[in-house]
């Protein structure tokens, strides 16, 4: 009897938990100035040191250490995004996406697909922004996971997308800025508004130094209003968290405070009507968000009539980008 590969699907709970530990604990960090052996690494962490060596015997298979001797480890090219100062850390993201909280709500699948009622309300007693706005540590976190993510995506979408044609771009729910300093950097005739809750905007200063003299920094919900004036307003990974009803508030408040002349920029994955594996991780998006906002993955038709809802047309669709497959659809008030 051949072996099922869906058992590598079933087992894979493992690697997961065993990166978020290395990520947690700060394994990583640890190994940046050279080998250590687990005694060593178990004194730098806290850990118990028969238990790390264990840890980082399957790391080693992950590819994030490399085993020189028995009980030497260093850190791998791969292994290095784990540190928290790597330019291309994904260390967050690990720990937003392995962690409890995230964790025990996929874990409540089951029952959201009985109810309709999305996990992470029924877990927590709360929505998950209701949640990151009480929880200061996991705010944090998610701020650097979703920071670490835009870091990636940003040059594909720069590049997309003539940015240089506005005069003042709005990026709201924007968080630290991440994406707005790198459209500014590459437009330097632009100009930028960041909108956002304030614990969205705890590290926006640090991050925007370099183009504060031409960003502001507006504290807003936009479920209550957004700031008049821009020529453009980018919406990046924000449609996607909310139902219909609460995404058309969001666009309505949009087309509310733009000009006639003035676009929304959607930047967002778009599911295909059929699926195919290259849509792996749309698919797996959307049932993220099944279980942890409310919110939904849409196809283009759905997006043209959301935006239609709102006072909108759609001008343009353009995309998939590398490397996590956003498109930026652009739309005009009517």
């Amino acid at each position: 009897m051949s072996r099922s590969p869906l058992l590598d699907h079933v087992f894979g709970y493992m690697p997961a938990q065993m990166l978020y530990a290395a990520a947690e604990i700060g394994v990583a960090d640890a190994l940046a100035d050279g080998p250590k052996t687990s005694a060593e690494l178990a004194e730098e962490t806290g850990t118990h040191a028969p238990s790390l060596y264990r840890l980082l015997r399957g790391l080693t298979g992950l590819d994030v250490v490399e085993q020189k001797e028995r009980d030497l480890f260093a850190l791998t090219a791969e292994g290095r995004r784990l540190r928290a100062d790597a330019p291309d850390s994904i260390r967050a993201l690990i720990r937003l996406f392995c962690g409890p909280d995230v964790w025990r709500t996929w874990g409540d699948m089951t029952e959201t697909l009985r109810t309709g009622e999305y996990a992470w309300k029924r877990v927590t007693g709360r929505t998950s922004f209701e949640f990151f706005e009480s929880e200061r540590e996991l705010s944090e976190t998610f701020n650097a996971a979703m920071a670490e993510h835009t870091r990636a995506v940003a040059p594909g979408i720069i590049e997309a997308h003539d940015f240089a044609r506005y005069g003042t771009v709005a990026d709201l729910g924007g968080g630290d800025g991440t994406l707005l300093a790198a459209i500014l950097r590459a437009c330097p005739g632009t100009r930028g508004m960041l909108v956002d809750l304030p614990s969205g905007l705890a590290a926006a200063p640090r991050v925007l130094e370099a183009v504060a003299d031409r960003a502001e920094i507006v504290p807003r919900d936009f479920f209550e209003s957004v700031p008049e004036g821009a020529d453009a307003y980018v919406l990046k990974s924000v449609i996607h968290d909310w139902d219909d009803e609460k995404a058309a508030e969001i666009l309505r408040n949009c087309r509310a405070a733009m000009r006639p002349d003035a676009r929304v920029l959607l930047l967002e994955q778009v599911m295909p009507e059929m699926v195919t594996p290259e849509a792996t991780g749309v698919v797996r998006n959307d049932l993220n968000m099944l279980v942890s906002t409310g919110g939904r993955e849409r196809t283009e038709a759905e997006f043209r009539d959301l935006l239609e809802g709102a006072g909108f047309t759609a001008v343009s669709l353009n995309g998939p980008l590398p490397p996590s497959g956003y498109h930026v659809i652009e739309a005009r008030p009517v």
